[in-house]
């Protein structure tokens, strides 16, 4: 399983990564999160569980430092040489006397930057407290700054070949909500079909198969379709049940999000009535949608539209989204929501969610979305209309 793209692509990105290094005068990047570890190498695998990082230092290639025992997946997803390894006994994994991170500090030091202005990301899941404080306390000559969120920022705007691999994870979300539709049912158990959805995900389609999605699917059932991310039960669909999906398709760690709704059975006025609003409400985000507005105009499209049906959403409508890993696929940049001054740039790909939680039924309408210069195209392609059951 070699790395997904050219050498010539993470080069790229590693040119971009130093570059808003220099703006802040950062010598060095200690990178925490596996999705920015990923989209600067191509580094993949299930290590992410226990302290490892990605550091860019001043010259050459990026080094990853981790534990020893996934430091041969290094080799097997990137271009990275042995150079660029930098593996951690296993001595060193769980106790509590001592920590991977003082190692990091060790080896930091010995190849001489432990005097050197020091990133690193305050905000990844996995790069805890404790690891900071483990390569600060090694690290006391270091003068340490706060650089959550420079990758993100850099990874949102998309290059052609990503764009192309998350077409094709927009092709296994349709094949996967697909699924849902097909065998969704009353009597049958939510777990059952979860089990479905997760095997068409994984499957993929005919030309290129699927990874684990970032998100699990997530069923929104009886009460559990008042709140926005409930988990499957072993609970049985019922008739005259509103059921919303919200799905993933992940393509090389780079997934694209897809919700629809069914109902099983006659579906009721409120729910046609809603379904009609939340039509035209993305209809007239994606109108509006294009490099250079700002996501607050975008949702004021969106909330014109409910100021009109009487109808109210408080969250946000949409999010970048790309490579992501366990618990999150969206990329913590751009959000859609109320007088939010960020500029869209041309070729970042959103999530526009439209999910709408209420007294005691909901539904869920999305699309991922590719930014051009002129507008934006829709990168998933599924009906819209509310699916039925009889």
């Amino acid at each position: 399983m070699p790395a997904p793209f050219h050498p010539d692509e993470y080069n790229r990105r590693l040119t971009s990564v130093r570059a808003a290094m220099d703006e802040r005068q950062l010598d060095v990047l200690i990178i925490g999160d596996p999705a920015n570890m990923n989209w600067l190498t191509g580094f993949d695998a299930w290590s992410f569980y226990v302290p490892q990082v990605m550091c860019v230092v001043p010259d050459g290639p990026p080094v990853w430092i981790g534990r020893e025992m996934d430091a041969g997946a290094v080799a097997l997803t990137t271009h990275l040489d042995v150079r660029s390894v930098v593996p951690y006994p296993e001595a060193l994994v769980q106790r509590d006397d001592t920590h991977p991170s003082e190692f990091m500090a060790s080896w930091l030091h010995d190849v001489g930057l432990g005097d050197k202005h020091i990133g690193y990301e305050s905000d990844s899941y996995f790069f805890s407290p404790r690891a900071l404080s483990g390569l600060q306390s090694g690290l006391p000559d270091a003068r340490w700054s706060d650089a959550d969120r420079l990758v993100n920022w850099i990874r949102t705007v998309k290059s052609q070949v990503e764009v192309d691999i998350l077409a094709q994870a927009a092709a296994i979300a349709g094949h996967a909500m697909q699924t849902a539709w097909d065998l969704v049912k009353p009597g049958g158990r939510q777990c059952d079909l979860a089990a479905e959805i997760m095997a068409a995900q994984i499957r993929g389609t005919e030309d290129f198969g699927g990874d684990q999605t970032a998100i699990c699917p997530l069923i929104l059932a009886g009460e559990g379709a008042t709140t926005a991310h409930p988990l499957w039960t072993d609970e049985c669909f019922a008739k005259d049940q509103t059921v919303a999906f919200e799905i993933g398709g992940t393509r090389k760690r780079y997934n694209a999000g897809l919700a629809r709704t069914v109902h099983l059975g006659k579906p009721p006025l409120k729910l046609t009535q809603t379904l009609s609003a939340v039509n035209e409400g993305l209809d007239a985000v994606l109108g509006v949608l294009k490099a250079g507005v700002t996501a607050g105009t975008v949702h004021r499209a969106w909330q014109d539209v409910l100021d009109l049906y009487g109808l109210e959403k408080s969250s946000r409508i949409g999010y970048s989204i790309g490579v992501g890993y366990p618990p999150d696929w969206g990329e913590r940049t751009i959000s859609l929501r109320a007088d939010e001054q960020t500029t869209i740039p041309q070729d970042a790909v959103l999530h526009v969610m439209l999910g709408m939680w209420l007294d005691g039924w909901g539904m869920e309408m999305s699309e991922t979305v590719h930014i051009t210069s002129t507008g934006c195209k829709c990168l998933t392609h599924f009906p819209r209309e509310l699916h039925i059951v009889d």
